[in-house]
């Protein structure tokens, strides 16, 4: 039996974007089609087969420490942005304001996919699945200067719905309503007591 198995959930891209540059503005530009390379997404600020290592790490690497990036695309679910607005009382966000490389429409509670799952698109083309992607105080600033009064409630309704990062594991190209298959790790969930 594979280490992957194959799954029944699939996904339509619905959004593509890209961050220039995020020390600058996170604010992703839309674009109808993407490269996918071992960096990454070319021309996405958070591409690169190496980053510095950050806050979400602090427990293992110091600041600034060379590391692998798994953190080269970061995935949201359609649903899960309509949850959001929702909460924050907004009648859409949108996913350029949080810096989104991608919005998928189809996999149910798809924040909390399990780490290594890959999500494959038609020619190939394989993200990893890294993990879900906490909310942060950036997304709120820049929602705070499109809508002014709502910035501070992102980081609260975005809770376990932001999405995953990921890292691209097979080059190839991805495009608008393109669908993407979900494939899962064939293990049983962590049970250290057990």
């Amino acid at each position: 039996m594979p280490a992957l198995i194959p799954t029944n959930h699939t996904a339509r891209i619905r959004w593509l974007g890209c961050v220039a540059d995020s020390a600058a503005d996170l604010r992703s530009a839309p674009v109808r089609e993407a490269a996918l390379t071992f960096a990454g997404m070319p021309g996405e600020f958070h591409g690169g087969e190496t980053r510095p290592a950050c806050s979400r790490v602090a427990a293992l690497y110091r600041r600034g420490t060379v590391i692998a990036n798994t953190r080269q695309v970061s995935i949201l679910s359609a649903e899960e942005l309509a949850q959001i607005a929702q909460v924050m009382g907004l009648e859409v966000l949108e996913p350029r304001w949080l810096g989104a490389s991608m919005v998928i429409e189809g996999i149910a509670d798809f924040s909390h996919v399990p780490p290594s799952s890959r999500l494959q698109g038609p020619d190939g083309a394989s993200m990893v699945i890294d993990m879900q992607n906490r909310p942060c105080h950036l997304p709120a600033k820049v929602i705070e200067a499109e809508r002014p009064g709502m910035g501070r409630a992102f980081k609260r309704a975005a809770e376990g719905r932001r999405g995953v990062t990921a890292w691209v594991e097979c080059p190839g190209r991805i495009a608008l309503d393109d669908t993407l298959r979900l494939f899962i790790p064939d293990q049983r969930s962590w049970a250290p007591d057990a």
